[in-house]
């Protein structure tokens, strides 16, 4: 699949899509989305790649948010089609373990797609924001609901209502990330936790999302309903079996994903 705006490569058992618009920041163009959209996909069905990294191209901005002249162009009708909210969807519910490398400005549709992420690293230098009301429209991709859920309705109401453009190291203070380390470092640390969850049993890390992801917005009993239900489905697994035997015969377990 031939793409224009956007790197896609595999390394190892890493899917990579790279937003390569470095010219104008990364924006998040109609093109790019659909492109994105394609190479999400493309990963998703793909038996060899256990995890999805997005990142984007350049030292400067991981994606700096929507495409403003396309954007002012837009619709009362267009929220309510297929577009970034749904790839954003897509990308939170993927089967597969995603992590986003924020090497540079998240900001607005790019905020938004790192928050899609199960996992977040940045870069020193990086930088996080929805500035959306500055144009008199609000974070429309799922950064209201997101980072509430992330880092408390308070936080998220001051971030949101005031544009504020906040650090990567102050990002990792309220949760929005889990890691920051030098640029020069980003991969590394990104690839190694990448690493460390593909030798997991991939039945397990698939439910674990799962349930983590339903139970979040669950009351507690149906959320631990959920938990025993996925408990017991992984109890009947081959790979449960293995992984127990792989830890008490000190090897390290092959599993088939069965």
């Amino acid at each position: 699949m031939n793409f224009e705006n956007i790197l896609v490569y595999k390394d190892g058992a890493i899917g990579v899509i790279k937003i390569n618009r470095p010219e104008v920041r990364n924006a998040l163009d109609a093109q790019t989305l659909q492109e994105i959209d394609q190479a999400l996909n493309q990963w998703e069905s793909h038996e060899g790649v256990k995890v999805i990294v997005f990142t984007g191209e350049g030292g400067k901005s991981f994606a700096a948010g929507a495409d403003i002249r396309q954007l002012q162009q837009r619709t009362i009708i267009d929220p309510l089609l297929p577009g970034m909210s749904t790839i954003c969807q897509k990308i939170e519910n993927s089967g597969k373990v995603t992590i986003a490398a924020i090497n540079g400005y998240a900001l607005g549709g790019g905020c938004e797609l790192a928050l899609a992420c199960d996992i977040r690293i940045a870069a020193e230098q990086a930088k996080f924001g929805l500035p959306e009301l500055n144009l008199s429209i609000i974070p429309g991709a799922g950064g209201t609901q997101r980072l509430a859920r992330m880092i408390g309705k308070g936080r998220a109401m001051d971030m949101i209502i005031t544009g504020e453009i906040i650090s990567a190291q102050k990002a990792e203070e309220i949760g929005l990330v889990s890691t920051v380390v030098p640029m020069e470092n980003l991969w590394e640390t990104v690839y190694d936790k990448a690493l460390q969850i593909i030798k997991k049993g991939p039945l397990a890390v698939r439910l674990a999302k799962l349930v983590i992801n339903q139970g979040f917005d669950s009351d507690i009993h149906t959320a631990l309903t959920i938990e025993k239900l996925a408990q017991s489905i992984l109890f009947s697994t081959e790979d449960k079996i293995e992984g127990t035997s792989a830890f008490l015969e000190k090897r390290e377990p092959v599993y088939k994903g069965k």
